[in-house]
């Protein structure tokens, strides 16, 4: 471990795990709220071919992939606002369009050979140089500043668009601002875990932090620490194995979920974990059904009779006396979001 620290590059390598693996999870757990889990994929796919552009024009790849990773984040979500197609319809579009522009791109490229895609496909972060950690540093630091302070508006939106509209939020623009905060994710990670598996980073350690958190807030906190071990384990275990580093951080991920999966499984049945359940609720809530809805973690309590209810598998479960329950973030009801 010690002489891996010596190391110039392994330096630079481990800073940029650091990195990445603290803003990915940041922006991945609104992916997650809006189901869109994979849209990671699909600006890696557009970001593949800005490298490309780059890489033909001998400008800088990274600055080409950031400018078309941006726009086409934008253009995805004016065409869902505007309704002329839904978001995995855009999606896909972009999916494929972007691979397909950038095998051909590159094509051109004097070699014609795609070789040095590789490295942004599936991630080099041994190659990572002090200007590419400047870049990436400044980036990150963005993405972390402008998630954290617009994290509730965020988890507005991303819980329930209809309410956020209605309550007044500018729904286009936060969802403008959560698809550029992923295309620069994006962006930002390619050296590290590759454009083809980024999305991993995003959403394992959302996925892992769901299974122990109680609130958003936690989640996000769990979210941020699964990520920090995948990353800067996974690129500590690749040294002495001699494994790509993007792809031992990903498997490392995926091992960090299925172990909490399990832990968090055989706790609760040997436990015996119980939640409280309303006692008598023959009622069932909804969005017309007349009761303030209250978002809670990344759920919704709906008060009725002075409790809050949550719909729980057959059941309601029993989340307190309306007024007394208190929740640490972020939190809205009916009368307005929370900034």
């Amino acid at each position: 471990m010690l002489e891996m620290l010596s190391i110039d590059f392994m330096q630079r390598a481990l800073l940029a795990a650091l990195l990445v693996g603290t803003v990915a999870p940041m922006v991945g757990i609104f992916l997650v709220q809006r189901r869109l889990a994979l849209i990671g994929d699909g600006m890696g796919h557009v970001a593949l071919a800005g490298v490309a552009i780059g890489l033909v024009t001998n400008q800088a790849p990274v600055l080409a992939a950031l400018v078309l990773a941006v726009a086409a984040a934008v253009l995805i979500e004016l065409l869902r606002a505007r309704g002329r197609t839904n978001g995995d319809v855009a999606l896909a579009v972009i999916f494929y369009g972007g691979i397909a522009a950038g095998v051909v791109i590159i094509s051109k490229a004097p070699d014609g050979t795609p070789a040095n895609l590789m490295k942004y496909l599936f991630g080099s972060i041994l190659t990572t140089q002090r200007s590419d950690l400047v870049v990436f540093a400044v980036l990150a630091a963005v993405i972390a500043v402008t998630t954290w302070l617009l994290r509730p508006r965020l988890f507005a939106v991303a819980n329930d668009e209809e309410y956020a509209r209605a309550v007044g939020l500018p729904v286009l623009p936060l969802n403008i601002v959560l698809a550029v905060l992923t295309a620069t994710t994006v962006v930002v990670a390619m050296r590290v875990v590759g454009l083809l598996l980024i999305s991993a980073l995003m959403i394992v350690p959302n996925a892992a932090g769901q299974l122990v958190a109680r609130s958003f807030s936690s989640g996000l906190r769990w979210a941020v620490a699964f990520g920090l071990v995948s990353a800067v384990g996974g690129v500590a275990l690749s040294y002495p194995l001699n494994t790509p580093s993007g792809g031992t951080i990903v498997l490392l991920a995926v091992a960090l979920f299925v172990v909490t999966s399990v832990v968090t499984g055989l706790t609760s049945r040997l436990g015996g974990h119980r939640h409280p359940v309303a006692e008598r609720h023959d009622h069932e809530h909804g969005d017309t059904c007349g009761h303030p809805a209250v978002a809670h973690g990344d759920h919704v309590d709906y008060v009725h009779d002075g409790h809050r209810h949550a719909a729980h598998e057959s059941h309601y479960d029993e989340h307190g006396h309306h007024g007394h329950h208190v929740v640490d973030e972020p939190e809205q009801t009916t009368t307005g979001a929370r900034p």
